[in-house]
């Protein structure tokens, strides 16, 4: 399964509430976030791969404090990172009979007050954990679970970074998107090879381009870009790997309406147009679900349910998109959707045709991503 989760109700280090967004493994075995108990945050842990979601909860010694933020490992445990004075303490927490076991892992230093660190978005495979430190002039990747010695600094990129997205099964090429010299555009770093970055994502000189997410089985990328529009970012896709550029489907655009891209369904090795996109749709009358197919040219809007963790879901390979929700009579449900399939053949008279700037072939499985480069912007609008 493909999954991600977008931030629903959150505040900065400095806000008055922990972070409170639902986040769920790679696998999707396994989802994390902070509930409220009264006026006292606590962190809940739920298991969805059993035949009826469940939720344990596991609050420590104490309410968790503003800056919170908790992530679910693969083995079921989760990690939780709190801010205080210029650190950033990790733990891992999990049940024990009727009370919450705590494994402290360490601290990472940020003693600069324009450093601040974030988790990245859980690594295949659920046994390692990452956080970004975003700094005045650099970034830095660390490694805050799973290393066996407490947090390891992997890699340091100069400039300053967002997002976050793995591009493989084996949680090591990450993209990052990497502000420098006023423009944002998205790199790889190489995390088993000393944090070698090199560049993704590179549509025009002049243009803003970020990657959103990324499904390692099809290579299938969502990202968002203003290089049709300038100073208007749109929502497009391309395929790691391929010969054609980017495209940027008119029916991803909605008027007064704030569209993201939260999970990509798994397993279309060969047929990228095919795999089903789950939208997060903000609009004027709230927020419900899009799902979205390239070889497609239209959003199919669907109701999100009540309580719905806002931004979080997952695919299963057959094409269920599962929604978590918590009520006050169901405090941990799951909302399946059964996505209409794919068309069985594709209209390519939308597609572009390959930038003659993209010529190189596809590399072998497992290796470097071939970089969205120098894509021209003729004909690069479909429907």
């Amino acid at each position: 399964m493909t999954a991600c989760a977008i931030e629903s109700t959150a505040e900065s280090d400095s806000g008055d509430a922990p972070r409170t967004e639902c986040i769920i493994t790679a696998d999707g075995s396994y989802a994390a976030r902070l509930a409220l108990n009264g006026d006292c945050w606590f962190p809940e842990r739920w298991t969805l791969d059993g035949p009826e979601p469940y939720a344990v909860p596991l609050p420590s010694h104490q309410p968790e404090e503003p800056g919170t933020e908790v992530q679910p490992m693969g083995d079921g445990r989760v990690l939780v990172r709190r801010p205080t004075d210029g650190r950033h303490v990790f733990s891992l927490l999990y049940p024990t009979g009727p009370g919450t076991g705590e494994l402290l892992l360490g601290a990472v230093e940020c003693p600069d007050d324009g450093t601040r660190l974030r988790m990245l978005p859980p690594a295949p495979g659920g046994e390692r954990a990452y956080a970004l430190a975003v700094g005045r002039g650099s970034s830095a990747v660390w490694l805050v679970a799973g290393g066996g010695f407490g947090p390891v600094r992997l890699a340091e990129i100069p400039g300053r970074c967002s997002g976050g997205v793995w591009l493989d099964r084996e949680g090591r090429m990450l993209a990052l998107d990497r502000e420098s010299g006023g423009r944002t555009k998205a790199v790889v770093v190489d995390l088993e090879r000393d944090g070698e970055v090199s560049p993704l994502l590179q549509i025009t000189a002049d243009s803003d381009d970020r990657v959103l997410l990324a499904d390692p089985d099809s290579g299938l990328l969502l990202i968002r870009s203003d290089a049709p529009s300038p100073g208007r970012p749109r929502l497009g896709w391309g395929v790691l790997g391929s010969t054609l550029p980017v495209r940027f489907p008119e029916s991803l655009r909605m008027p007064d309406c704030e569209v993201a891209p939260f999970a990509i369904q798994p397993g279309q090795v060969l047929t990228p147009e095919s795999c089903g996109v789950a939208l997060r749709v903000d609009g004027p009358v709230g927020s419900w679900v899009g799902v979205w197919r390239p070889a497609e040219r239209a959003v199919r809007h669907l109701a999100a349910p009540v309580g719905w963790l806002t931004g979080a879901g997952v695919w299963s390979r057959e094409g269920e998109l599962r929604l978590p929700y918590a009520t006050a009579d169901v405090p941990c449900g799951v909302a399946r959707v059964e996505a209409p399939a794919a068309p069985a053949t594709e209209d390519r008279s939308a597609q572009p045709m390959p930038s003659p700037a993209e010529t190189d072939p596809p590399g072998p499985v497992a290796t470097r991503p071939v970089p969205l480069q120098q894509a021209p912007l003729g004909g690069l609008v479909t429907k």
